[in-house]
């Protein structure tokens, strides 16, 4: 699977007409996955169709067709748009994944399905009662995504596993359509399979529970559940190139030149447009780290920066201090 240009940790819907076992399944999934419980789908219904409203339609690109036609239309993304996301703290209560009952006086877990179909969530229809042509039907006309017997011994770990799955799905479908404007504007590497395992290294190792595109230096913002960011600049060719020609038409230091020339290290100016000016020449080696090299469809030389509180806009709100009030709150 691709690399989602955005991730963040998402809610689980659980939807049964059984509150014991509703308790039960949410005292034991694993508390990064956050849930959010329904007995009643009516209930369940309304507070989906209300979060659809909060969350609006998500990104978007714009379209210019003046002066031409429709199909020679000029396409604009603001970039800037996905990182911003972090700010948001209602991000959490994003429904992902809906993990649906099947027998319920109201209307039976198929029938849920159908009612949110329109909805970007992915189904479980995770189940003691209905039979497995039920469920194949089901999948074929696209209503459910997994189907699980709650009898089966493995219930609860295939459960967890299937919805880490599923919310990686869910982010990787709102990337999608928007990978080949991407591509025309630089960020390719979202595409590239080599990229997107070590983003995947990367976020394994340093517990990364958030990422982000960036835009300007070009990488992806992350964040740990504590909020701490760090930022995985990401250069090309071309850019290291652009670097080093900026470099030269500010007079900057030969051992400057020489290090982005050798492509040994990876420039982040955090001032201005991000490139060197004569106000560095003194101290540049504050502004760099060691070059990493990611061979994919082309060279992507990286380096990672910690981000101290300020750097960004605004901070994130995070994670932990997410769970801390919902705990607070039970």
């Amino acid at each position: 699977m691709q690399l989602p240009i955005y991730h963040h940790p998402s809610l689980t819907v659980l939807i049964d007409d059984s509150d014991s076992f509703l308790r039960s399944l949410s005292f034991q999934l694993d508390p990064a996955l956050a849930s959010k419980a329904f007995q009643d789908t009516r209930s369940a219904l309304d507070w989906l169709a209300a979060q659809a409203g909060k969350q609006g339609c998500g990104l978007s690109a714009t379209f210019d067709t003046y002066p031409a036609a429709q199909q020679q239309c000029n396409v604009g993304f603001d970039v800037d748009q996905i990182h911003r996301i972090a700010y948001q703290r209602q991000r959490f209560l994003t429904p992902s994944v809906l993990v649906v009952d099947y027998s319920m006086p109201q209307m039976n877990g198929v029938q849920l399905s159908e009612a949110v179909r329109h909805l970007p969530c992915k189904k479980i229809l995770f189940t003691g009662v209905a039979d497995e042509k039920v469920a194949v039907d089901a999948f074929n006309r696209g209503l459910i995504d997994r189907y699980i017997k709650k009898s089966d011994d493995d219930a609860l770990d295939r459960l967890e596993t299937e919805i880490v799955a599923l919310q990686k799905e869910f982010f990787a479908a709102r990337s999608d359509p928007l990978r080949d404007i991407l591509a025309a504007h630089n960020y390719g590497f979202v595409s590239d399979p080599a990229f997107s395992e070590l983003v995947r290294q990367i976020v394994a190792r340093d517990h990364i529970l958030e990422h982000y595109l960036f835009p300007n230096p070009a990488g992806i913002l992350m964040y740990d559940s504590d909020g701490k960011a760090q930022l995985l600049v990401v250069e090309t060719e071309a850019s290291m190139d652009a670097h080093y020609e900026m470099a030269c038409d500010n007079d900057a230091p030969d051992s400057l030149l020489h290090a982005l020339r050798e492509r040994c290290i990876i420039p982040y100016f955090r001032d201005g447009d991000g490139m060197y000016s004569r106000a560095f020449s003194s101290d540049w080696h504050r502004y760099t780290a060691p070059a990493q090299v990611c061979k994919g469809a082309q060279n992507y030389y990286w380096a990672l920066f910690p981000l101290a509180p300020g750097e960004l806009d605004e901070p994130a709100h995070p994670f932990a201090a997410y769970l801390r009030e919902r705990e607070a709150l039970a």
